[in-house]
């Protein structure tokens, strides 16, 4: 005898706001629905978890932990790339370290203070 195949979160969603509406018990719910009654007492006990988990998050009003982390690393970014556009205005410039200027040994060009060829 095969399982009767899972239920959608609609459906789950449905049978659980009628039990708590008070419009079927549980023990009707799970009849009606082919499942059983330990299932449908699980849906329930989740959707009052999520709702109370959602109530507690709103209560706190602050970012969750995720929002947090991805705030602290938007932040390390534009760290980075306001680093990156000052390097490179000033390599435009002429300002960068004389490492960048400086000719590959062996090539025997010179270059001048913007870094230009001479």
């Amino acid at each position: 005898m095969g399982s009767q195949p899972a239920k959608s979160v609609e459906d789950k969603n449905r049978i659980v706001l009628a039990v708590l509406r008070g419009e079927i018990s549980i023990t009707e719910a799970a009849r009606r629905e082919g499942v059983s009654q330990v299932s449908v007492s699980k849906w329930r006990d989740q959707f009052l978890a999520g709702g109370q988990q959602a109530l507690a998050e709103g209560a706190r009003g602050g970012p969750s932990g995720r929002e947090q982390a991805l705030a602290a690393e938007i932040e390390g970014l534009t760290s980075a790339l306001g680093e990156a556009h000052m390097e490179l205005r000033l390599w435009r410039k002429g300002g960068v370290s004389t490492r960048l200027r400086d000719p590959p040994r062996g090539t025997g060009e010179r270059r001048d203070e913007r870094g230009g060829v001479l």
